[in-house]
C-alpha cells in the first residue's frame, strides 16, 4: 500500500508558482518570510552562503532579501563550504547570528569539521561559556536527476551529533515556525529542508503568517488522528505517508500519520502514546535503513513499555 502510494506520488503535479490566495503559502516563501521577519527583528542576524544575494538564493529562497538588508547581512561567498561554514562559527561565537546556506546538504561534506567539531562540540568544550547560535540550513533529501551524490538525506547523521539541534521541516507551516526558532535558538540548528517541496502551496492560518509565529523545536505534529496504526515521517516522507493514510482509510483502515518536524530532539512521548493506542507502527524516511531515523524510534520503543503494546513486528520504509 505504502509503494502505491508512493507511484501516486510520483505522478502528482505540484504548483511552482507563488502563494495562490491569501491562505496559501509556498514552502519558498515561507522560508523567505522566516529569514525576512528575523533580519528584521534582530540586526545580529545576517545569512551567507552561494549565490544568495545578487542571485536571490539557487532556489530563490532569499529572493529580495540583498536587497533590502545589503551587502554587509547577505553575503555572498565563494564555492567553498569548508572556508564560509568556519567564518559563519566563528561569526556565532563572536555574538552574531549567522544563517549559513549549503546550496545542498550534500556539500555540507566539505564542511562537517565546523558543523561537528567546532559548532556543536564548543558549548561543552567551554564548560558551557561559549554559546554557538548559528543556523545550517539548506535542501536535504532526494531531488530530481540529480544524481546519488546529491540525494542524501543527512537526518540521521547530523541528528546522531550531541550538541546539534535538528529539524526537518515538511510543509510551510513547519518551514516558518522552525526556521524562525532555530535563528533564535542559543544553540547550532541544522535545518534540512527539501528542494521538492519549494514550489509547493500549503494552506495556512493567519497565526502562521503573523511575524511572530514559532514552533517549539521537538514538538511533533499530529497530521491525522487514527486508531488501528502509526505511520511516522519528517519532510516529503509525511506527503508519503498521508498518501498511504488515504488508502488505508478505502480499506476502514484509520492510520495516525505523525509529522516529526524535529529529529533531534525526538518527540519521542507523542510516538509512545499514539502507538500505545494503535498497537501498530510504521516509519517513512527518504535515508538508508542502517541507522537511520526509523532504526532510532524501533530502539526506543523496544527500550520503553510502549514495546508491549505492539501487536505485530515494526516496519521500515526507507531509502535504498
Amino acid at each position: 500500500m505504502l509503494a502505491s502510494a508512493v507511484r501516486n506520488l510520483s505522478r502528482r503535479s505540484f504548483s511552482t508558482s507563488k502563494a495562490v490566495s491569501a491562505q496559501q503559502l509556498t514552502v519558498r516563501d515561507a522560508l523567505n518570510a522566516a529569514l525576512d521577519e528575523e533580519m528584521e527583528r534582530d540586526e545580529k542576524v545576517f545569512l551567507l552562503g552561494e549565490e544568495v544575494a545578487q542571485y536571490d538564493g539557487a532556489y530563490k529562497v532569499s529572493r529580495g532579501l540583498w536587497k533590502k538588508y545589503g551587502d554587509k547581512r547577505v553575503i555572498d561567498t565563494p564555492i567553498t563550504e569548508m572556508g564560509f561554514a568556519g567564518i559563519a562559527v566563528g561569526a556565532a561565537m563572536a555574538g552574531l547570528r549567522p544563517v549559513c546556506e549549503f546550496m545542498t546538504f550534500n556539500f555540507s561534506m566539505q564542511a562537517i569539521d565546523h558543523v561537528i567539531n567546532s559548532a556543536a562540540k564548543t558549548f561543552y568544550m567551554s564548560a558551557g561559556t561559549v554559546n554557538v547560535p548559528i543556523v545550517f540550513r539548506g535542501p536535504n533529501g532526494a531531488a530530481a536527476g540529480v544524481a546519488a551524490q546529491h540525494s542524501q538525506c543527512f537526518g540521521a547523521w547530523y541528528s546522531h551529533c550531541p550538541g546539534l539541534k535538528v529539524v526537518s521541516p515538511y510543509d510551510s507551516e513547519d518551514a516558518k515556525g522552525l526556521l524562525k526558532a532555530a535563528i533564535r535558538d542559543p544553540d547550532p540548528v541544522v535545518v534540512l529542508e527539501n528542494e521538492m517541496v519549494y514550489g509547493v502551496s500549503y494552506p495556512v492560518s493567519d497565526q502562521v503568517l503573523d511575524k511572530n509565529f514559532v514552533l517549539p523545536i521537538g514538538k511533533a505534529k499530529i497530521m491525522r488522528p487514527g486508531k488501528h496504526i502509526t505511520i511516522v515521517a519528517h519532510s516529503k516522507s509525511v506527503e508519503t505517508a498521508m498518501l498511504a493514510a488515504n488508502e488505508l482509510a478505502g480499506k476502514g483502515i484509520e492510520a495516525e500519520v505523525i509529522n516529526l518536524r524535529s529529529l533531534r530532539p525526538l518527540d519521542s512521548e507523542t510516538i509512545f502514546k499514539s502507538v500505545q493506542k494503535t498497537h501498530h507502527l510504521v516509519t517513512v524516511e527518504q535515508g538508508w535503513p542502517q541507522s537511520g531515523i526509523g532504526s532510532e524510534i524501533c530502539a526506543r520503543i523496544m527500550e520503553h513499555e510502549t514495546f508491549f503494546h505492539l501487536d505485530a513486528p515494526i516496519w521500515r520504509v526507507t531509502g535504498k
